[in-house]
């Protein structure tokens, strides 16, 4: 059996350059290579522990997942969205998962046998992480969330994972994909839309918005987004099927600047969530 850690190291102290000032505390961060059975491969995942976590201790942590967007790996929300994102761990008392999508789209793909990223993070990546650390290890403590291609992925991994997410969101997120035929890849993992319209159609988040029925959402979009009127089309059907959900729709563009404040709404709402699970 392969070893499911290939590198591991910890950040004590983390310099951070915030605007103009710069913040320096201690805290762990991780990066592991975790083994994917399904896909015969390593990848690459960032893992933040708030500051105080202790391995000893008797103390259970939620889950926050952060997808990222195409083009980008497990190290883009750290280093190019939100770098302060230890800081609200340890604020908020989350673990933060951070994991290498590649240009998947998180689907298990039909017809690429090294793409199967809905295995690897509903299932594979949560094992490890439940595994490995102090975790809440139910729904009630796990949360989803992701930019672009990752908002599409946050969302439907939830739809067809609601035993392992048990709330989720998504940032200026792919939600349809079908206007998009010829873009970023999407065809390498469903085929060609002319030819897989079917299936196109079965794989898109808009078509399944059903199953997202009971389970606390919250999304967004910036109003000068390319992906704007595929969210708005989202909100205008939650409406109409009188599914609750949270939606923003505000200033901004598809890029790390709207990202940046986007989580954070994001992240409140999840810590909204823990809590109330907490007390009930």
């Amino acid at each position: 059996m392969k070893n499911k850690v290939s590198y591991r190291f910890a950040y004590v102290l983390l310099l951070l350059i915030i605007g103009n000032t710069f913040s320096l505390f201690s805290q762990q961060i991780d990066t592991v290579e975790v083994y994917s059975p399904k896909m015969n491969l390593e990848v690459k995942n960032v893992i933040i522990l708030p500051d105080g976590y202790d391995a000893q201790s008797d103390k259970t942590y939620p889950v926050v997942y952060l997808l990222h967007g195409y083009g980008g790996n497990h190290l883009s929300w750290l280093k190019t969205v939100k770098p302060t994102l230890p800081q609200l761990a340890t604020k908020l008392e989350f673990i933060i998962v951070c994991p290498d999508g590649k240009n998947s789209w998180y689907w298990d793909s039909p017809v690429n046998p090294k793409s199967q990223y809905d295995t690897y993070v509903s299932n594979e990546l949560v094992s490890y992480v439940d595994d490995h650390y102090k975790t809440i290890q139910s729904p009630k403590g796990r949360a989803i969330s992701g930019f672009s291609m990752g908002g599409h992925g946050a969302l439907w991994l939830t739809i067809h994972h609601p035993d392992v997410f048990g709330v989720c969101g998504s940032m200026s997120g792919g939600v349809d994909i079908r206007p998009f035929p010829n873009n970023w890849e999407m065809s390498k993992a469903m085929g060609r839309y002319a030819d897989n319209k079917s299936l196109w159609d079965a794989n898109t988040v808009i078509t399944n918005v059903d199953k997202l029925a009971g389970i606390p959402l919250i999304f967004d979009c910036g109003q000068d987004d390319f992906f704007l009127e595929v969210n708005e089309n989202l909100h205008k059907l939650l409406l109409t099927k009188k599914i609750q959900h949270t939606y923003i729709m505000t200033s901004g563009e598809h890029n790390a600047q709207y990202w940046n404040k986007a989580v954070e709404w994001q992240l409140d709402f999840f810590a909204k969530f823990f809590s109330l699970e907490k007390s009930n």
